[in-house]
């Protein structure tokens, strides 16, 4: 991380780097940067101090583990939920437990979340797409299996570690039917 302003980030990959064109979008740990730069096996990226305000962004430190995301491209195959890799808030780990092989893991959200949380539903932690289980008040849980252990950061969460959360698009859109819309209205949430 080299500040200049706004927040230049470096980050180690395995992905193809030639693959990656200068101007692309990553998304890093759920929010969605702009690569500009590459190396060998390295990409750099700015975030905005906004970004850096609404994210875990501006706690990283040299060495945190970060999920990348590329976008979907229109003829790939839609193998999960649709995620966008905008940042709707931050929530924090609220406990973590083993069922089985797999991991619960509850988590606290901002209040203005929880009314597009559901059961069954999506939600994006820390850029990985997951299926709500339960809500109970400001919490929800999910569980995660060994290969997403393994292969995310969020096998290495602990109890009150900040987490950004991106809710599910389809329910963003039904509750902004729902409480109606009025010309010129830019609410959100």
């Amino acid at each position: 991380m080299i500040q200049q302003g706004d927040t230049r980030f470096e980050f180690e990959t395995g992905y193809d780097i030639a693959g990656i064109d200068i101007g692309a979008s990553i998304a890093c740990c759920g929010a969605c940067l702009t690569v500009v730069e590459l190396g060998d096996n390295w990409f750099a990226a700015m975030a905005s101090a906004e970004t850096l305000d609404c994210t875990t962004l501006g706690g990283w430190q040299p060495g945190t583990g970060v999920n990348f995301e590329r976008p979907l491209k229109a003829a790939d195959e839609l193998g999960g939920h649709l995620v966008s890799g905008h940042v709707d808030g931050v929530g924090s780990v609220v406990s973590l437990e083993p069922e089985g092989d797999s991991m619960r893991l509850r988590f606290r959200a901002p209040a203005a979340l929880m009314r597009y949380i559901a059961p069954k539903g999506s939600i994006t932690v820390d850029g990985v797409s997951l299926t709500v289980n339960e809500i109970e008040g400001k919490t929800f849980g999910v569980n995660i299996i060994p290969h997403t252990q393994q292969v995310t950061t969020l096998g290495g969460l602990s109890v009150g570690d900040p987490v950004n959360l991106e809710i599910d698009q389809i329910a963003r859109y039904v509750a902004r039917l729902l409480q109606g819309y009025e010309p010129g209205d830019q609410k959100v949430g």
